[in-house]
């Protein structure tokens, strides 16, 4: 648990309980959560989180319990936790956002998930995965089949989600397109894998961490390089006319206005990293007005989790997403400040670190 925004530590603890599934939410026991990049953002301030609170938002479990109105799952059923649950009405869902919808969002922001004797306690995103067992709207509960495993499952809450949705929905990359990665994380790899689906020839990842490369290789990217390199190659590849795509994926001004440049006349750059209010980006309107570079922000992979965690897991089953090579250390729930150290100082050799839950 989070005791204060800015601590950089979280306190495992056995007096913390779920409140009681009401109407139209479920009762999930938790078997697998990720650790995102974005947990440490909350942590720090980065991102919006409310504290005390439980941290965690990308996991997959099983149901125990469904309140009132919840129909269409029961007790035994498998999971993943998605952390925008649509609604389904508001203005956002109709016009085919529901990725934007914020019904359940501002909820979750304000309603508290969990309870510590009396003192109600929140879920980060509205979830809070990090503890064996939440409740959260059904919307939020996406069902996938028993064959599943669990750790696969959890992957598609967040982060492959994210990484390959801002590949197929939010660019909309063409076969034979180039594009370039900036940033090898877990939703960075993500991206990478969407990059070799959409049928990209040329995939360059930028990592200013070398011992990522061989990993962004495997998984799809035909190139890499640090940032210093990196424009001697997009000069080799491109002849120095940019790609045809540039997804960011750190949130730092820096490496934004890097994709930018690095992206050719009439291309597109794709902000998937959460950065914070103080990553402020500048551009001239006569540049904006001369490249005509479409910059496109993509939150959570512009996806309808409804039917993209569906589709994921059809790419998987057919060899064409590899979710199992993802995972690259699994821990219990008390080395958790481990798995997050580890995370905080850029392990090489991490993809996503999984908590599992026996």
């Amino acid at each position: 648990m989070l005791d204060q925004i800015g601590d950089d530590r979280l306190h495992v603890r056995a007096d913390a309980a779920v409140v009681a599934p009401g109407p139209g939410e479920v009762h999930v026991r938790i078997r697998a959560a990720g650790i995102c990049h974005s947990d440490l953002s909350a942590m720090n301030g980065t991102l919006p989180a409310l504290a005390p609170g439980v941290m965690g938002h990308e996991g997959a479990g099983e149901v125990l319990a469904v309140g009132d109105q919840v129909t269409d799952l029961v007790p035994g059923d498998h999971v993943t936790i998605t952390f925008v649950p649509p609604c389904g009405t508001c203005r956002e869902c109709l016009h085919g956002q529901p990725h934007l919808c914020a019904v359940h969002t501002v909820a979750a922001f304000t309603s508290p998930r969990f309870e510590v004797g009396s003192q109600p306690v929140f879920g980060f995103a509205g979830c809070g995965t990090f503890a064996e067992e939440l409740v959260l709207p059904r919307a939020g509960a996406i069902k996938v089949e028993p064959d599943v495993p669990f750790e696969v499952a959890a992957l598609l809450g967040c982060g492959v989600l994210t990484g390959v949705g801002a590949v197929l929905n939010t660019a909309r990359i063409e076969p034979g397109a180039t594009v370039a990665v900036i940033g090898c994380g877990g939703v960075g790899i993500s991206v990478v894998q969407g990059a070799r689906l959409a049928g990209a020839t040329t995939i360059v990842a930028v990592d200013p961490v070398v011992g990522k490369h061989a990993g962004a290789r495997r998984f799809g990217a035909t190139h890499t390089a640090t940032p210093d390199g990196f424009d001697e190659l997009k000069q080799e590849l491109t002849g120095g006319a940019g790609f045809d795509c540039a997804i960011e994926v750190v949130g730092l001004a820096g490496t934004i206005r890097a994709a930018y440049d690095a992206t050719r006349r009439g291309g597109s750059t794709v902000i998937v990293g959460a950065g914070g209010a103080e990553q402020k980006v500048e551009f001239t309107a006569q540049e904006l007005f001369l490249n005509e570079r479409r910059i496109l922000p993509s939150f959570y992979g512009s996806a309808d989790p409804r039917r993209d965690i569906d589709r994921m897991l059809r790419f998987w089953r057919a060899g064409l997403l590899d979710l199992e090579g993802m995972v690259s250390r699994r821990l219990p729930l008390s080395e958790i400040n481990d798995g997050l150290a580890a995370l905080q100082g850029g392990d090489a050799a991490l993809v996503r670190q999984i908590v599992t839950f026996d």
